[in-house]
């Protein structure tokens, strides 16, 4: 997958923005300085992984039969981790049937 540059300026900026959020953490701050408090230096190096999928007409169809499943136990937003995850799940996982008939079963 080639990445233009404006998706890689983008990438870039939430790199940044990563940085920024920890750099600027005032939990993070605290537990620093109170390692340096017991006599430790703290050298903090944190990798992120960004990873990017293109979007595809088949990514579409997928996310529109996981919309029509989100009426059960689990959100849309539920369903796109678990995917992300490679999980999948099972029609009983998934209750698309309503209460009434459950009953009739």
């Amino acid at each position: 997958m080639a990445l233009n540059q404006k998706v890689k300026n983008l990438i870039q900026k939430l790199g940044e923005a990563i940085h920024e959020s920890v750099s600027e953490s005032e939990d993070i701050a605290g537990v620093v300085k109170n390692i340096r408090e017991q006599g430790f230096d703290v050298l903090l190096m944190l990798e992120a992984t960004i990873g990017l999928n293109e979007v595809e007409a088949e990514a579409a169809d997928d996310t529109e039969s996981m919309e029509e499943v989100a009426d059960g136990p689990f959100t849309h937003n539920d369903l796109t981790f678990l995917k992300s995850l490679r999980i999948s799940l099972t029609e009983d996982d998934v209750q698309t049937d309503s209460p009434a008939e459950a009953d009739e079963a």
